[in-house]
């Protein structure tokens, strides 16, 4: 059943508990960065503790937790020596010592140092608390105040109440730390029933999520099933009990006597009635969302939650009336009409009508079934009127009931049968509530025009609810469907405004049809613009991860992912259709997601581009214009990933250290360079090759006039040297 999940993160709710914890005269405390060493920096600082001290917040922060800027004259050299021994020993410690104040005035603090860890068992905070106790020792020793500067080097005699006081000023911290003096625990039983006997330390952690085995998640399959089995008893108990009333006992005209008819219960009521038991004792045991959007796990809250809410209204509905049968006890007819407080449990099925606004066709099925439900109300609430008019004695040969016997040849006293008495019934109402009726069963006396009134009055009230939000889910239903046919007539229009040609036409309606079968009209950048940019930003990682898990994206950080893939937009392409062309000034870099594309120059394919092809430049540093040697044609269709170069460079100034990276690495990763000049170096090959030829062509020709010019004076020489001899 879909419901409301609530917030599920887990979530590190120590500030909180610390927050809550510390209260009123005992909130003087700071919390220290236990992992920076030897400074221990001051993360948070209570507002006690900037009132006792003078200090405002930003003067305290990054300053260390030891408070070295408390210390003065009398401070005690040996107790801060042990301050700073607990914090690199990273233990408890607790002492009393003078500080002093912004403007210099002297107090005496207890001092008490627990350190916090996290789940891994180390210590990454100090919970440092201060307490102003300069009066209890003006009180301890008069003639003793804070510029003795002695009181740590001696034993002090401590008042009776003394300790009380201390221990009640400490209380939360004892709750925090959970290490008592074992001399103390004796004494702190207050303490110990208001906290638990051994509470722990609070983690510095994302905590986990404590529930017990026995609470269901109100979002868990099983709760999911059990409310549609609790939703079909709903609907069993809202047909069978007025049905019962009305046809079944309210058809006994032995109401004088002792008892009605008994029928004995039959075992779809008894499992109706155990159901409903058995959901009351779920209901204590699962959880809900409370008003701040947290799912709450906590048993007591749960009960509680549900006490105040509908514990009465299921309790009621679950009353076992049909036990009455079993003890054989006497049941009247106003025990029959006790059970038509079952219907309370249809509120909680209006409860959950809102679950399934989501799900047009559900709220539709259910909204239906409500109107029948209503009109089988209307039809019991009839017949017991009729039923009531022919035992009457003035009234009986006037009545509804009367005139069906008549016209159907039944008994005139008893009235029709069962059957044809609800069929009739049923009839009736659904005339009243969606029309005025046809007139073949009519009101005849007054209580039957009386409840005709009501019954058209409520249909005139069905039809502005039900029908009028059936009407809007219909429409809600096929407001895609409409705004497709919308958007094609406003495109023909303007096509047949402007006289479009034919072949211009074609390429607009087939983009059109193309971009909405991919994206089904919805504008990811309209939809996505309320969220938070870091929400956005792993959306759009996620819509993009083809493209950014590219080599050329390897060695870059995370943050310049996110800030990449924010700037990533999609593209189209019909087969026939250009992407750039010759001279454009190029503005993107190109992704293929699919489809095939050709790069073309004078009518010559320089390079055919398919799936996870990059085209684009390998020059970006430079705020220039970029023009393209090449044109870019499509063969089938193409959907497309680019990058603006606009936005890119900003990227890469956001990010120096990968900008290098990006440009020795883009030079290997471009299928094909479309920048103006890396083109010419294929041409002047292609010439310096075609010079290479006509040279090689020049040359054999030239071999073979030397070959046959030596040929010749060979036979020159030959013919000498006979002529010779």
């Amino acid at each position: 059943m879909p419901v409301m999940r609530g917030l599920l993160a887990p979530q590190n709710t120590f500030l909180d508990t610390i927050a809550t914890r510390f209260d009123g005269t005992h909130s003087n405390f700071v919390l220290g960065n236990a992992q920076v060493q030897s400074l221990y920096p001051i993360v948070y600082c209570s507002d006690g503790f900037c009132e006792l001290t003078g200090y405002a917040r930003a003067e305290l922060m990054q300053k260390s937790c030891a408070c070295h800027f408390l210390y003065g004259p009398e401070t005690s050299d040996r107790s801060t020596a042990q301050i700073q021994g607990a914090l690199d020993d990273r233990r408890e410690f607790k002492t009393e010592l003078v500080f002093y104040k912004k403007e210099g005035t002297q107090f005496w603090c207890l001092l008490d140092i627990v350190p916090i860890k996290n789940e891994k068992g180390e210590v990454v905070l100090f919970l440092v608390s201060h307490k102003d106790i300069t009066d209890k020792k003006k009180d301890q020793d008069p003639e003793q105040g804070p510029d003795t500067g002695k009181f740590m080097e001696k034993t002090v005699t401590r008042p009776p109440g003394f300790n009380a006081n201390r221990r009640r000023s400490r209380a939360v911290l004892y709750h925090l730390s959970g290490h008592l003096q074992k001399q103390d625990k004796s004494k702190l039983k207050i303490n110990n029933n208001m906290f638990g006997e051994k509470p722990p330390i609070p983690e510095y952690k994302v905590a986990a999520i404590q529930k017990s085995r026995f609470i269901l998640l109100h979002y868990g399959t099983f709760k999911a099933g059990w409310d549609w089995l609790i939703l079909l008893a709903t609907f069993y108990v809202a047909v069978t009990v007025p049905y019962n009333v009305c046809f079944t006992v309210g058809g006994g005209r032995d109401e004088g006597s002792s008892s009605a008819p008994r029928s004995p219960p039959s075992v779809s009521d008894i499992l109706v009635e155990i159901l409903f038991i058995l959901d009351i004792l779920l209901n204590f045991r699962t959880t809900f969302v409370s008003t701040s959007g947290q799912v709450v796990y906590d048993a007591r809250s749960i009960c509680v939650h549900y006490v105040t809410t509908w514990l009465f209204v299921d309790l009621i509905a679950a009353l076992p009336f049909d036990l009455l049968y079993a003890f054989n006890v006497s049941v009247y007819f106003g025990v029959h009409l006790l059970k038509t407080v079952r219907l309370l449990r249809l509120l909680r099925l209006l409860q959950k009508l809102e679950r399934y606004s989501q799900y047009s066709a559900v709220v539709l099925t259910l909204l239906m079934s409500m109107f029948a439900l209503l009109a089988h109300w209307m039809a019991c609430v009839w017949y017991f009127i009729g039923r009531r008019e022919i035992e009457s004695p003035g009234s009986w040969d006037i009545g509804w009931l009367h005139e069906l016997a008549k016209r159907g040849g039944g008994n005139l006293g008893g009235g029709p049968s069962m059957r044809s008495s609800y069929v009739t019934s049923l009839y009736f109402a659904l005339s009243s509530l969606t029309s005025v009726g046809f007139g073949n069963v009519s009101a005849n006396t007054d209580s039957e025009k009386i409840f005709s009134i009501c019954t058209m009055l409520i249909g005139a009230l069905m039809h502005a609810v039900v029908f009028g939000n059936v009407t809007a889910i219909i429409q809600r239903m096929y407001s895609r469907r409409s705004l497709y046919h919308t958007r094609t007539k406003d495109l023909k229009d303007f096509i047949r405004v402007h006289r479009l040609p034919k072949a211009l036409e074609q390429r607009m309606l087939e983009c059109f049809q193309t971009t909405w079968s991919v994206n089904n009209g919805i504008d990811v950048s309209e939809l996505l613009k309320d969220f938070p940019d870091e929400l956005r930003a792993d959306i759009a990682m996620h819509l993009n991860k083809e493209l950014l898990q590219l080599p050329l994206f390897e060695s870059a950080s995370r943050g310049c992912l996110r800030s990449l893939s924010l700037i990533i937009k999609t593209s189209f392409c019909a087969p026939g259709e250009f992407l750039i062309r010759q001279g454009d000034a190029l503005q993107a870099i190109y992704f293929v997601c699919s489809g095939s594309m050709e790069v073309l120059k004078d009518n010559t394919v320089l390079a055919i581009l398919g799936k996870g092809d990059l085209i684009g430049s390998d020059s970006l540093t430079k705020e220039q214009v970029i023009k393209t040697n090449a044109n870019v044609k499509a063969l089938t269709y193409c959907d497309l990933q680019y990058i603006s170069l606009k936005g890119l460079r900003e990227v890469l100034r956001l990010y120096p250290e990968y900008a290098q990276k990006f440009i020795s690495e883009i030079q290997h990763d471009l299928t094909y360079n479309l920048r103006e000049g890396h083109g010419a170096d294929v041409t002047n090959l292609s010439e310096v090759t075609q010079k290479s030829s006509k040279m090689s062509s020049n040359l054999s020709k030239m071999t073979k006039t030397v070959f046959k010019m030596t040929q010749k004076v060979s036979q020159m020489t030959t013919a000498v040297n006979l002529s010779t001899s």
